[in-house]
């Protein structure tokens, strides 16, 4: 039984590197489209009933499976102001880290320095 499922998996998946090179086009589940472009479900949802980016609906290893052209969905994601605000944010936080990060190696340094004082002294 798990050798089926593998060999149906292994089937979709050269499905779709087949119409990807027919096309020139790499299609994607909806899933993995999220996950590349930091954008949710809902907006590829909107973003296809819209016609803002294609999709088709294929058989998948699960039954029917929505696929998205990847590269249409990060050009419309990068068009986004909601999606680069968020991307910005996302950065401005990892610099907030790295910068709270070093006010606490240096708050460590300076404790350390006051507690050898109050030993010695």
């Amino acid at each position: 039984m798990e050798g089926e499922w593998e060999a149906r998996l292994e089937a979709w998946r050269a499905e779709l590197d087949l119409l990807a090179r027919a096309t020139g086009t790499t299609w994607v589940p909806l899933a993995e489209a999220e996950r590349q472009a930091g954008v949710s479900r809902s907006a590829l949802r909107s973003w296809y009933r819209g016609g803002e980016i294609s999709s088709r609906l294929v058989d998948g290893p699960h039954g029917p499976q929505r696929l998205v052209p990847l590269e249409a969905v990060l050009d419309r994601a990068e068009r986004s102001a909601r999606i680069r605000r968020r991307a910005e944010r996302e950065i401005s936080l990892e610099a907030q880290v790295a910068m709270l990060r070093g006010q606490v190696d240096r708050l460590e340094i300076r404790l350390a320095a006051l507690e050898a004082r109050g030993r010695a002294g």
